[in-house]
């Protein structure tokens, strides 16, 4: 990975913190990821004219990313609603990294070398230090910590179909405009059909937010996806995840979430995983 692709891929993981704890700020769930995703649907379709138009085999990957994509909001959304930010969040993207070394080996033939599997060994035990310790008391919340779980595995689901697809689709922004175009319309109609009458009056409060949030989103996953065209799909998703230190300092400094020695050391182990997977060989 050279060091231009890799400060595309850490400025991608603060920009995605961001957007997520913009996402969690806002009270109603539905609201903010209606807005995030619809903002996204606004900036892919105006964007489309301007960028080359994906190559026939990419659109595939494309429609399946999508249907991940919505499993991916509902997920987080529920793991927002029912876990602190600062520790559903880095179970979220810190389960990612694994589960991508381990599809894009079977998928991409991208087999990871010694100090890659040494990195999975040393995430896992900071993942587990991350999910076991409970931020509401001495025990977790194993509702959140699955939810939290399962978005993970949406992550690294829709992380590795993306990387075959941006690659099939030999224009890393003309694929990003459609898969935000294609995937930003669900959310926003769900919420009105839920909210009928009301959605206007529901959005208003967040507007400014929610649409921020889906600038920062947009551009998190450009830069991903410019990257996965230059680099393996493992080491890529494991520095992206790096954002869970960015996360739970976010966590502590705007929603007054304990940090606490446990998470310090579980988050340390988690950046020497993702450190040693960086490693050649």
């Amino acid at each position: 990975m050279t060091p231009l692709v890799a400060a595309a891929v850490l400025l991608a993981a603060v920009t995605h913190a961001g957007w997520n704890a913009l996402a969690h700020r806002v009270t109603d769930k539905l609201a903010g990821f209606a807005l995030i995703s619809g903002g996204g649907l606004l900036i892919g379709l105006a964007a489309t004219p301007f960028v080359a138009f994906p190559a026939g085999p990419a659109w595939t990957y494309l429609f399946v990313s999508a249907a991940v994509h919505i499993a991916y909001y509902a997920l987080l959304m529920t793991s927002f609603r029912l876990g602190d930010f600062g520790q559903a969040y880095p179970i979220a993207r810190g389960s990612a990294p694994l589960l991508v070394t381990l599809l894009a080996a079977v998928f991409a033939h991208e087999v990871p070398g010694a100090w890659a599997s040494a990195g999975i060994a040393v995430s896992c035990l900071g993942l587990t230090g991350v999910s076991l310790w409970g931020v509401r008391g001495s025990r977790p919340d194993w509702a959140a910590v699955g939810a939290a779980l399962a978005t993970g595995l949406t992550v690294a689901a829709y992380t590795v179909i993306d990387g075959l697809g941006v690659r099939a689709a030999h224009t890393p922004l003309g694929y990003t405009a459609w898969l935000m175009a294609v995937q930003g319309a669900a959310i926003p109609a769900f919420l009105c059909v839920r909210a009928r009458g009301d959605t206007v009056r529901l959005l208003r409060p967040y507007a400014a937010v929610g649409l921020l949030g889906a600038a920062l989103s947009v551009v998190a996953y450009a830069l991903v996806l410019w990257a996965q065209t230059r680099a393996a799909l493992a080491p890529v998703a494991a520095l992206r995840e790096s954002s869970i230190i960015v996360g739970a300092a976010i966590g502590a400094l705007f929603f007054k979430e304990s940090f606490g020695a446990p998470r310090i050391a579980a988050a340390g182990l988690l950046v020497v995983g993702i450190g040693l997977m960086l490693r050649p060989g």
